[in-house]
């Protein structure tokens, strides 16, 4: 039975059903008539906003890359201090993300070539940033980018970790891996 909606959908509507879609179950799980029967819409309405499947795929990942990282350094950006910026970006990745079901699917399965590119642009968007921070922090430019990866690393294998051990990435032990982790690749000596 559909639901009954309150007013029309706007894509925006579509695009975080979609992303909703992609929590439970991937790109695969991104099919307009379930999204549709979801939203209390009818497949019309889908197409009254979005050409094909593809095009709702891409304003799910448009969404995702807005929300998920633009605006969180955007946040960022008003705290002055670069450490400071690092240190409430790893408490948040770290903390966030593991209940966010969209990221953990995109980061280990893209399945589709808009999610491909979206997953690399995203990537290269907070390495890049995380990367400006180091520097700003007086690490070199390749020494900066080189830990910037690592963190990169690190965070995708906890979100995996967190999803298939829960128990290893517990309140207090994922604490102490945050601080461990500034300690050893952001606060060390950036002379040699």
């Amino acid at each position: 039975m559909r639901k009954p909606r309150p007013g029309p959908l706007t894509p925006g509507d579509w695009a975080r059903a979609a992303l909703a879609a992609i929590a439970r179950g991937g790109i695969a799980a991104v099919a307009v008539e379930s999204i549709a029967a979801d939203l209390g819409a009818t497949k019309g309405s889908f197409y009254w906003h979005f050409k094909n499947r593809d095009a709702l795929i891409q304003a799910a990942l448009d969404l995702w890359e807005q929300s998920r990282t633009e605006s969180v350094i955007e946040d960022l950006e008003h705290e002055p201090d670069p450490a400071e910026r690092l240190r409430k970006l790893l408490e948040a990745a770290f903390d966030r993300s593991p209940a966010d079901r969209a990221e953990v699917a995109l980061l280990a399965n893209p399945e589709h070539p808009a999610a491909i590119a979206a997953v690399r642009r995203v990537a290269d968007r907070r390495i890049g940033y995380i990367a400006q921070q180091l520097e700003k922090l007086g690490w070199e430019q390749g020494e900066a980018l080189d830990r910037s990866v690592v963190l990169y690393y690190i965070y995708a294998g906890y979100l995996q970790m967190a999803h298939v051990a829960p128990d290893v990435t517990g309140d207090d032990a994922r604490r102490r891996h945050v601080r461990l982790i500034l300690a050893t690749l952001v606060a060390g000596s950036s002379q040699r």
